[in-house]
């Protein structure tokens, strides 16, 4: 089953622009993915008719810079408290509750989420960022960790 892959954030604030560099690394592999900023109605659209979709993007849940955490979004609600550093109020916790209620979640969803430290306007992704972005693309290309289903 084709996956499709969106990689969000913001590329001038840091560690926030962790998902984007995966969806671009992943490019440079030869893989098709999507660039979005995070906003919650926009990332509905993205997936709408997708079966199998991975999304990736920073998180801040005071584990150490640069530690990946993939959520099965099917098996378990997903908390806006882990966006903390987004500057988006209605963002990709709350797009995916929202398109549970709606039943617009893809048959498979993922979520790879790279813990950050940097989020200032203007700063560069933390090393432990940059050394997770590549730890996640391998992941992807290869089609490791996703949960069973």
């Amino acid at each position: 089953m084709p996956v499709r892959i969106i990689g969000c954030g913001n590329i001038d604030r840091g560690d926030d622009g962790a998902g984007l560099l995966v969806a671009r690394r992943l490019r440079e592999l030869g893989t098709d993915t999507q660039e979005q900023s995070g906003e919650a109605l926009s990332l509905i659209e993205s997936w709408t008719g997708a079966e199998a979709v991975i999304v990736i993007d920073a998180v801040v849940s005071g584990e150490a810079p640069g530690e990946i955490t993939v959520w099965d979004v099917r098996a378990h609600p997903v908390s806006s408290s882990f966006w903390r550093g987004s500057t988006h109020h209605f963002g990709l916790a709350e797009a995916v509750e929202l398109a549970r209620v709606l039943d617009r979640l893809p048959d498979r969803l993922w979520i790879y989420g790279i813990e950050g430290r940097r989020f200032e306007q203007g700063s560069c992704p933390s090393p432990e960022v940059t050394r997770a972005v590549e730890e996640v693309a391998r992941r992807i290309a290869r089609g490791q960790e996703r949960p069973p289903g």
